[in-house]
């Protein structure tokens, strides 16, 4: 079938949807249309025989809805109305929701139903969290559905009338606002959590206007409410009224005249305001008792030694990384003959921070020191080989986080995660060794193909080309649960020494046919070339990912990077943003 994806970003649920849909034999196109007309253009060119919305921020015009069957995909259960769905699903505290696929009409949200999936919302979890996790698999099951009904000929959707109906706004600011003095420590996570994506918390603090995006209990430090007591790798503790808080982030409200302002590890974002108070490290060891944050853990069951990080947005700093190095080389230093790499749910890596690079003095120059962190944090990967590494991806992972993920002996990834082995929409060659680790993997045809095309590959695609070894079934809560019972099982195999020396040998015989260093040395000249080069279409694109804004000719610039134009994977409209 010709199925047309619109969408208002090429985001992780837009993807997840077009690669799904691929994998069972539809002809796929996706518009990012930058308003009415550039829709109605998209479907003109495509003649589409069904029209998918998976994430769409305005309504569908009617000229277009009433000739062609449109399904949009509401984060709500049938009933449910209006913008923000999980926003309020959260800060009212549900523990059951839905997504629900309907048809689109002239009253937003008020269209027969097509499919409905519900699901559990786990404890704890921030909307991000859940919108890629347990929403996103709602919603491809959902669709799936009804793309199928769709096919048949003979489903008939089941219209709303009787339904309980409730419509509520978008949740505003001055309802999300925190009171540090009176609210408590669950109350104010229920408000980050609420909004830890979009559009964050807008607060005061240190004498400026913020947006908060995240928070994690602190279980010992404590002061007076709204103050700042102590910073951990980026992140800020601010006390509240019976407990604190960290912050991982923050982004500085618009001002007159500036541009929107940048998503930044909150201590970053602070810069010279940030008072005098101790940095409060945490133990790479942290005991499981513990209810405080921290980005980076590690455990050891057996012979297993799993480190585990969990970096906001998937995206890693330089200090990120070198952080991240650390922890690795004292999981190689502990006796065990597993070490397995990798969060428990969400991103596992999308390679370099943007948005870190974007607000440096001289983006060009921590552009190239976060690519060589990157790079010493995949080689170490690359050249352990007196123990077995495995890569768990919990949820999506891009561009180096890829290249991190195959630098390992094993990959396994949840069902629902989706994969971007390229660079080439942020109009970079790539580095992170993919010119060694991709061809190993798929061949070096299908990994020229991979790059060039920069389509998102889902799990299931990503199993069959040999990206991965393992794909995990179940909702995203339970991805850790079965890594670690999955991971004590290969200890148990009797092959496991062999398999090491294998490994050894391996790897002395492919550094003597072409060293780890000169995959390196030529990709990091190419990369060098485009960080250093101001006109290189790197900046521009940067800057839109970074920003949430177009750039005059971006569709045309990404047709040109990607491959998009290839049969079955093409992108419409002027101003279209990808965002992962």
């Amino acid at each position: 079938m010709r199925i047309l994806l619109v969408a208002s970003a090429f985001n992780s649920l837009t993807q997840r949807v077009f690669a799904e849909l691929g994998d069972r034999g539809h002809g796929v196109a996706v518009a990012v249309p930058d308003g009415d007309d550039a829709l109605r253009a998209a479907v003109r060119r495509h003649r589409p025989e069904l029209v998918v919305a998976p994430m769409l921020r305005t309504a569908i015009p009617r000229d277009v809805w009433s000739r062609y069957t449109c399904l949009v995909v509401h984060p709500g259960p049938p009933g449910d109305r209006g913008p923000a769905a999980l926003d309020w699903a959260l800060h009212d505290g549900v523990t059951r929701w839905g997504v629900t696929v309907l048809q689109a009409e002239a009253e937003l949200d008020a269209g027969a139903v097509w499919a409905a999936v519900d699901f559990a919302v786990p404890a704890g979890v921030s909307k991000s969290e859940l919108y890629r996790g347990e929403v996103a698999d709602a919603a491809v099951a959902a669709v799936l559905l009804a793309v199928e009904r769709f096919g048949s000929g003979r489903w008939t959707p089941t219209a709303q009338d009787g339904l309980p109906v409730r419509t509520r706004p978008a949740l505003s600011q001055e309802e999300r606002r925190i009171d540090w003095r009176s609210q408590p420590t669950e109350s104010v996570l229920r408000t980050l959590r609420a909004a830890d994506s979009r559009p964050g918390v807008r607060d005061e603090l240190l004498g400026a206007e913020w947006y908060l995006h995240g928070g994690c209990p602190e279980d010992r430090l404590r002061g007076e409410p709204g103050a700042v007591l102590a910073t951990r790798a980026g992140a800020i503790c601010r006390a509240t009224a019976d407990g604190a808080v960290w912050i991982p982030q923050l982004r500085r409200c618009r001002t007159a005249g500036a541009p929107p302002g940048v998503k930044l590890p909150a201590a970053l974002a602070l810069g010279d305001l940030l008072p005098p108070v101790p940095d409060v490290p945490a133990p790479l060891e942290l005991p499981a008792h513990r209810r405080t944050w921290s980005d980076i853990r590690y455990t050891e069951q057996g012979e297993v030694g799993f480190v585990r990080f969990r970096f906001p947005g998937g995206a890693m700093s330089t200090a990120q990384c070198r952080r991240l190095l650390n922890a690795y080389r004292f999981a190689c230093r502990r006796p065990t003959s597993v070490v397995v790499l990798g969060g428990e749910r969400d991103f596992f890596s999308n390679g370099i921070h943007l948005n870190v690079i974007e607000a440096d003095a001289d983006p060009a120059a921590e552009s190239w020191a976060n690519i060589t962190a990157m790079d010493d944090l995949v080689e170490a990967v690359l050249t352990t080989t007196d123990r077995l590494v495995v890569a768990a991806v919990a949820g999506n992972a891009a561009a180096g986080g890829v290249m991190l993920a195959l630098a390992a002996d094993e990959v396994w990834c949840r069902a629902g995660s989706v994969f971007n082995p390229h660079y080439r929409l942020m109009g970079l060659y790539g580095s992170e060794y993919w010119t060694y680790s991709l061809p190993r993997r798929v061949g070096g045809e299908r990994a020229a193909e991979l790059m060039e095309r920069a389509a998102p590959v889902s799990a299931a695609r990503a199993r069959a080309l040999g990206l991965v070894d393992r794909v995990v079934p179940g909702p995203a809560q339970e991805f850790a649960g079965a890594v670690t019972r999955m991971a004590a099982d290969l200890v148990g195999e009797s092959d496991v020494p062999m398999r090491i020396a294998v490994k050894k040998a391996t790897r002395e015989r492919d550094e003597a046919i072409r060293p780890l260093a000169a995959h390196r040395a030529e990709e990091l000249a190419r990369m060098r070339d485009t960080f250093f080069a101001p006109d290189a279409p790197y900046h521009a694109l940067r800057a839109a990912f970074v920003r949430g804004r177009p750039v005059p000719d971006l569709a045309e610039r990404l047709d040109a990077l990607s491959g998009f134009s290839l049969p079955g994977v093409r992108i419409a409209g002027k101003e279209a943003v990808c965002q992962f």
